[in-house]
């Protein structure tokens, strides 16, 4: 890493974050990067290309992934400042070519866990998002008239994407009031106690999944959680978050269900009962997004402005 990457003076910033806790030097008191655990890829899984796509299967379920990174530790590049329209945060591998968080980084990584990447730290409100219609689809913040995008209050949980998902705006799904995919990732809502980073990746198990409908949309939110959490362990379906962790689901469907009424918004909608389905039901919703994802990256459903690069 030159000079240039690890100033606090220069726009353009470079961090590691792998799947672990970001760990600066103690001796810089500004940190600008850190060297994490870098995450792990199964050996056998297959590099993906336009003309070679491959499987695999867990516990039954067929996933498609990948293995585009092929030194397993991926560092952030800043460039801008942040909370101003030109500020990115981009993913490059070991040789500081640019890959893209949501194509090139791995969904699965086996035994059933999963890669999630922050967008929305805990306890922030700054609406940060993968640009799914820029090169290499960094996380920048969301802006609408030209002004900057804000929740009107924070939000408590980490919140991101599933890599490698696609919420298909051509496929009505009927269990669902027969609506549409809102044309991005999968959303993740992570509920351990740590904060995580701004593109950081970490290492989830999926609990559960709430179908909530945006302005007509179908938009999940997979309820989740960090396999580094001390709680961890005790959490495996959707009833443990609730024993474990009473009043967190309520609080996450009304959390989504009522952010846009301040902007003057009907409240979104959820379906399924308006509660949150059981692990299984949030795996076959990630196969299935997965399966969109795929179709997407061969081209097999036009891409129209989204960046499949």
């Amino acid at each position: 890493m030159d000079a240039a990457a690890t100033t606090t003076t220069t726009a353009s910033r470079v961090r590691a974050v792998a799947g672990g806790v970001l760990r600066y030097p103690r001796s810089t008191p500004s940190p600008t990067y850190g060297f994490l655990k870098p995450f792990s890829v199964r050996s056998d899984a297959l590099h993906l290309s336009s003309r070679a796509l491959s499987s695999l299967s867990a516990k039954g379920r067929r996933f498609y992934t990948c293995r585009a990174l092929y030194n397993p530790e991926v560092q952030i590049k800043e460039e801008g400042r942040p909370e101003t329209l030109d500020y990115r945060v981009f993913f490059v591998d070991h040789s500081g070519k640019k890959v893209s968080p949501w194509h090139d980084v791995p969904l699965q990584l086996g035994d059933g866990v999963y890669n999630f990447i922050v967008e929305v730290s805990k306890e922030s409100s700054a609406k940060m998002e993968v640009a799914t219609d820029e090169p290499f689809t960094p996380i920048k913040q969301d802006t609408k008239k030209g002004k900057l995008c804000y929740y009107p209050y924070n939000i408590n949980w980490n919140y991101g994407l599933l890599p490698q998902t696609w919420e298909d705006p051509s496929f009505a799904n009927n269990e669902v009031y027969g609506s549409f995919g809102d044309n991005d990732p999968v959303d993740v809502v992570e509920i351990g106690e740590r904060r995580g980073e701004i593109g950081e990746i970490l290492k989830i198990n999926p609990l559960g999944a709430l179908a909530m409908i945006d302005e007509g949309e179908l938009d999940w939110k997979i309820v989740a959680i960090s396999l580094d959490d001390p709680t961890a362990s005790l959490v495996n379906d959707i009833d443990d978050v609730e024993k474990h962790f009473p009043g967190t689901l309520t609080a996450i469907r009304d959390w989504f269900k009522d952010y846009k009424i301040p902007d003057g918004k009907p409240a979104n909608k959820f379906g399924i009962g308006n509660k949150a389905a059981n692990k299984d039901y949030a795996l076959k919703v990630i196969k299935e997004t997965n399966e969109s994802w795929v179709k997407l990256v061969k081209r097999s459903i036009p891409a129209n402005d989204l960046c499949l690069v």
